[in-house]
Order: structure tokens, then sequence, then C-alpha cells
């Protein structure tokens, strides 16, 4: 299975579960006080991808559903019973416990199919050193601004090409944007 929405998930061993059972993009919450800069990440996402929520079924899970559904309106959700989900031992629950073939089919009704032309949008490695976004002394600097401006949130220089793809950032997109940075950087 080859989705197109970008999933909502909890934290790390969640995307590794989703990760495992089909070929999709995650964005994690980390926990269920969901910052306004995880939120805005999840908007940007939903206009530009769609978006699936697929968080634990616990209380932290239903709150972090409400939240996005509240704040975001028209998202997908998939859903697994607390059955699906309980960790071999017994002690947790968490879609990181679940089996493939529980996300599949949790995942099977509601997802739209990645197309081949909405694969892998590639930036090249020298347009991000050329706008010193990595490789400069103020390079961290700039990713924040770049994230804001393009609300894809902040990441780290080995995560930018990645997270450009996610949200489908062309190179025209990106190339704007630098061009905003060193705008701003030269009023300074």
């Amino acid at each position: 299975m080859r989705i197109k929405e970008i999933i909502v998930v909890e934290g790390k061993d969640d995307t590794t579960a989703i990760k495992r059972a089909v070929d999709a993009d995650t964005i994690e919450t980390n926990g269920s006080a969901i910052s306004k800069e995880t939120l805005m990440k999840i908007q940007h996402a939903q206009e530009k991808r769609g978006v699936i929520v697929f968080t634990d079924p616990d209380y932290p899970g239903r709150r972090i559903r409400a939240i996005i559904e509240e704040q975001i309106p028209g998202v997908k959700h998939a859903f697994l019973s607390k059955e699906k989900t309980i960790a071999k031992n017994g002690k947790s629950l968490g879609i990181e416990h679940a089996k493939d073939e529980d996300i599949q089919q949790a995942l099977s009704d509601i997802y739209t199919p990645k197309t081949d032309s909405e694969t892998h949008i590639s930036i090249p490695l020298e347009v991000l050193i050329e706008g010193r976004l990595i490789g400069h002394p103020k390079a961290k600097e700039r990713r924040t601004r770049l994230g804001e401006f393009l609300k894809i949130g902040y990441t780290n220089g080995k995560q930018l090409q990645k997270r450009l793809s996610i949200f489908q950032i062309h190179r025209e997109q990106l190339e704007a944007a630098i061009l905003q940075l060193d705008l701003e950087d030269n009023k300074e």
C-alpha cells in the first residue's frame, strides 16, 4: 500500500510500525500536548496531501484526535481496537504493538493510493548548500525561518531534503523562499 495522505501518529515507535506495514509519510505529535508548530504542519499537510489521524485507542490518543479535528476539519481517521494494540507483555497499548495486517486493514478503506507522479520530489543538495541551508554558520537559523515560511516546521540539515519532499515543495518554491530569506538578511 502506497499512501498519498500523511499519517499523524503519536511517536517514533508508531512511525516505525506504520512504515513497516505500508509506504507512507508520518508526522509525530510527540504526546498529547500538540504544539502550535505541529498543528501548523498538520494543517499544511492537509492542504497539500491530506491527513489520516492514526492515534492510540486510549485517552491521550482520543484527545489528540479531538484537538486535530477541531483545528483542522476534514482530516480522515483510522482506528484500531485496544485488543489489536496491546503489547505482548500486556502492560501497554499503542499502534506500535499492532500487527502489520491490522494496520493495513485499518487504513484500507480510507487511504488514497499514491500515484507515480506524486512520489518523490528531489531538491539537489547543491541548492540547499547554495541557499545556505546546510554547511553554513547561519544554516540552522535560516532553516528555522524557512520552516516557518514554507509551513513545514523546523528540521535539521540531514532531514531537510526529506521534509521538502514530504510536503511536495518544488525547486521553484524553495528558491523563492531562499530569495525571501536573502532579502530579510540584507535588511539587517
